[in-house]
């Protein structure tokens, strides 16, 4: 049986390799937290521009298209104007077959000729009639004939004078429909209402028009390609922040390189309501005087609703950051106490920053300290503050243990 004294080193040993390995794990665990610990992602506080802008999309035009169509109906005799023809205003660009109207036209002139043979007939007779009446009335006077007499020729006088009035009347009748038919033989001949560019022709030699009930579009003329406009369409819930003005920066596909620029002219109050979406036309006027831009052409657009010029920015990562167990810290520099929330939304605070407070986290000697900032304006990827140095280390964020 073992002795007590032969024991005692067999437990000596295993106290000290269990304390070895209780400090082995400590150093252990400890070095790896202090790793983890420092082990953050920073970016510096930079100085520069922050803009707010609204995307849309929407389609280029002229300002002012004419949609040129016939008053008249009749088969198509000439066209004498094509696809991108510039023309001026009263410019002959198509001719109808003017024969029917031109028979018309002399029917309704011999018409008139008729109407002024029936004045000319007329007036003879109210002579006539004032002759007999003036005789009449001399012999009642005289008590040659009865009275009765005297007031037939009376009655006969104003009869004649009655259809005068009428013949004249007619007359005017006849030049109003002399007139008429004259404008139809004018209508025959498709002028152009203003200066401009044809866009659209939808007329053919031999063609019959027909504009008994609803007018043809036969030409569409653009009338300054010079000055265009894009028709945007924005959701409901940026247009509060849209108005009159307000700079606007957009791309075609046809120049993918190129930034074009204009200015928002109007915005409308025709809603229209899309899959339960609803927006509003943006009118954004655009200089085009090389003529670069054509009609239809489609334009990714951005409204700049808002624009701050050399202030200080951080990326929204660094407001979002909070380390491990920093819930109830308090900022080591205060401006004013910590305010809930988030920071001002894009495109509101058209001013200085003030009125939104958050905590962000700077480095200082290797370790995170809370600091309080006043944030401003946001673009969704930078956010302006106050209340930070320029080229400051703010943590965006912190590497895993094993990274």
């Amino acid at each position: 049986m073992p002795t007590p004294n032969r024991r005692r080193p067999f437990r000596l040993y295993a106290v000290t390799a269990g304390v070895a390995l209780a400090l082995l794990a400590a150093w252990w665990f400890t070095g790896r937290n202090d790793d983890a610990a420092g082990a953050y992602r920073t970016a510096p506080v930079e100085r520069g521009d922050v803009r707010v802008v609204i995307s849309a999309t929407g389609t280029l035009r002229a300002t002012t298209t004419v949609d040129v169509g016939s008053q008249v109906s009749g088969q198509v005799l000439e066209v004498l104007a094509d696809y991108n023809d510039e023309v001026t205003r009263g410019q002959a660009i198509a001719r109808l077959d003017p024969a029917p109207f031109q028979t018309r036209l002399e029917q309704a002139e011999a018409d008139l000729a008729s109407a002024r043979a029936s004045v000319n007939e007329a007036r003879a007779g109210v002579t006539n009639a004032e002759a007999d009446y003036n005789r009449k009335r001399e012999l009642v006077e005289r008590q040659l004939i009865a009275r009765s007499e005297a007031d037939l020729a009376r009655a006969a006088r104003d009869q004649a004078r009655a259809r005068v009035v009428s013949a004249e009347a007619s007359v005017r009748q006849r030049q109003a429909a002399v007139g008429n038919a004259r404008l139809d033989v004018d209508y025959t001949v498709i002028r152009s209402p203003v200066d401009g560019v044809v866009l659209l022709r939808d007329i053919e030699p031999g063609q019959t028009v027909a504009a008994s009930f609803q007018t043809p579009v036969l030409f569409q003329i653009a009338q300054d390609l010079a000055q265009m406009q894009i028709d945007l369409s924005v959701d409901e819930a940026d247009v509060g922040q849209i108005r009159e003005g307000l700079p606007v920066s957009f791309t075609v596909d046809a120049y993918p390189d190129r930034q074009f620029s204009g200015e928002v002219r109007q915005v409308r109050l025709a809603a229209t309501a899309t899959s339960n979406v609803i927006t509003y036309p943006v009118v954004v006027q655009v200089q085009n005087a090389d003529l670069s831009l054509l009609p239809g052409m489609t334009a990714n657009a951005e409204i700049v609703v808002n624009r701050r010029e050399g202030v200080l920015h951080v990326p929204n990562a660094a407001l979002r950051y909070t380390p491990p167990g920093a819930a109830t810290a308090r900022p080591a520099r205060m401006g004013r106490p910590p305010g809930g929330g988030a920071g001002r939304p894009a495109g509101q605070g058209g001013g200085r920053p003030g009125g939104n407070n958050r905590t962000l986290w700077v480095l200082e000697d290797g370790k995170p300290t809370a600091v309080s900032v006043e944030i401003g304006v946001s673009d969704g990827t930078t956010t302006e503050v106050s209340g930070v140095q320029e080229g400051q280390q703010v943590i965006v964020g912190q590497e895993r243990p094993g990274e």
